[in-house]
């Protein structure tokens, strides 16, 4: 015959029954949100009513417990990653299309490209290529000093040569940036 009070003898369900408020209230503390603490106690009940063998498990308590800690701390960095990638569906409707863009943004916009393209044709040939290689291409630093058989700080020296230059002509047409 079971004993009520016996850990040992306890099953899961009789552990989740018993303290089922503390682990929706250490889900909480974690989560910052009830409804979400209660999906992750019911997510870790599932999850270890699923499991192989739970019978060997002497602590069930403080094995639920962990379960549940450990799940709405996944749940509440998922959430966090979420809320920094994806974006409501107001921000969503404010972003303007290409399509909308207005002749004379289209026009401004065409300027400052030949303006750049102005600023790079007057580089060295070295530094301009060492400059689109790693800004446009995506290409390390390491590489291109590879291609051009010189350091690797040769090559963020002309980088840097090349922004700063580029940044002087663009302040040269427009004081505000």
């Amino acid at each position: 015959m079971r004993q009520a009070g016996s850990v040992e003898s306890q099953t899961l369900c009789d552990v989740f029954a018993t303290h089922r408020r503390s682990l929706i209230g250490l889900a909480e503390r974690i989560t910052g949100c009830r409804h979400h603490a209660e999906d992750v106690v019911q997510d870790a009940f599932l999850k270890l009513l699923g499991a192989e063998s739970t019978s060997s498990i002497r602590a069930k308590t403080g094995y639920m417990m962990m379960v549940v800690r450990n799940l709405a701390i996944d749940h509440y960095r998922r959430k966090g990653m979420e809320s920094r990638l994806l974006a409501t569906e107001e921000e969503g409707q404010s972003v303007s299309t290409p399509d909308a863009a207005s002749p004379e943004s289209v026009s401004v916009n065409r300027q400052l490209l030949q303006t750049l393209e102005s600023a790079l044709a007057d580089l060295p040939d070295r530094t301009r290529y060492a400059f689109e290689m790693h800004r446009i291409h995506g290409h390390s630093q390491k590489d291109i000093a590879a291609t051009l058989n010189v350091s690797p700080t040769l090559v963020n020296f002309m980088i840097r040569d090349a922004l700063i230059h580029c940044r002087k002509t663009m302040k040269r047409i427009d004081p505000s940036s």
